[in-house]
């Protein structure tokens, strides 16, 4: 499996001989306002075709309209989002947006394989602008990816509740498997927001998820890529990080920067 961080929630994600893409956003400022601090030196020319996006929600950080753009003028792949997003990307001209509720899977074929790919739901109210929920425009997923032979979770954007490894527990550990790897989003949580955590992971929050699902490794992101109104773009993984000296697997939690990419291999 080869994890590549492309910056904040855009991770590439290749394992079975398939290539999928979360979250795509390579936009120069988040919400046309808050700057990127960090590029990873890609274009879309460069960045190898995926067979599939992976849509977490509508947020604007997520959800990048022209980034989505960019993607499907070079090629047409299936793009994957709660059923209310998907239906409200179709509408804004990219046919191939495809609805998937949580505990449904989708098969996605590469050049050398096949990944199943199922649905959860996320703790996290992901409408775009806070007022449109309707039509399940609020929705959140996250996602696992399974060859059969390697396995990852991505979280999306959740808050830390005690069913947040229920697929997981469910499609992996229950039957034998370990999950190969957890891809956590962290924030930081400022102290003049306490509903933060209600819809995000703080780095303990993350920490705590990696051991219920007990993953091998733990590959934070949401960090390093933008400016945001609550914290700056280093904030949460310094906290990761000082947290780290006291936590027992910390060898097990492998910071990959944006532009950077883990190779993790197949168990014998």
């Amino acid at each position: 499996m080869r994890v590549t961080n492309l910056g904040h929630a855009t991770l590439m994600v290749e394992m079975g001989g398939v290539r999928v893409l979360t979250d795509p956003n390579f936009d120069a400022r988040l919400g046309g306002v808050l700057p990127r601090v960090r590029t990873t030196g890609l274009t879309w020319g460069a960045l190898p075709a995926p067979d599939a996006v992976l849509l977490s929600h509508a947020h604007a950080d997520h959800l990048s309209f022209a980034s989505l753009r960019a993607l499907t003028a070079r090629l047409r792949v299936p793009i994957y989002a709660p059923a209310g997003v998907a239906r409200w990307l179709v509408a804004r001209g990219h046919p191939d947006a495809r609805a998937i509720r949580p505990g449904e899977s989708a098969s996605i074929s590469g050049a050398a394989g096949t990944v199943t790919v199922t649905a959860g739901a996320a703790a996290h109210e992901g409408s775009r602008y806070g007022f449109d929920r309707w039509g399940g425009r609020g929705d959140a997923n996250s996602y696992l990816i399974d060859s059969g032979a390697e396995s990852a979770f991505f979280a999306g954007d959740t808050g830390l509740r005690g069913d947040s490894h229920a697929l997981v527990a469910q499609a992996i550990s229950a039957r034998g498997r370990q999950l190969d790897a957890a891809l956590l989003p962290i924030g930081r949580a400022p102290w003049w927001k306490p509903g933060f955590r209600r819809n995000h992971l703080s780095p303990a929050d993350a920490l705590e998820l990696f051991d219920w699902l007990g993953a091998r490794v733990l590959i934070p992101y949401h960090w390093g890529t933008f400016h945001h109104l609550t914290s700056g773009p280093f904030d949460a993984i310094q906290e990761l990080e000082a947290r780290l000296a006291d936590y027992p697997r910390r060898a097990d939690v492998r910071m990959v920067p944006p532009g950077a990419q883990l190779v993790l291999g197949v168990r014998s």
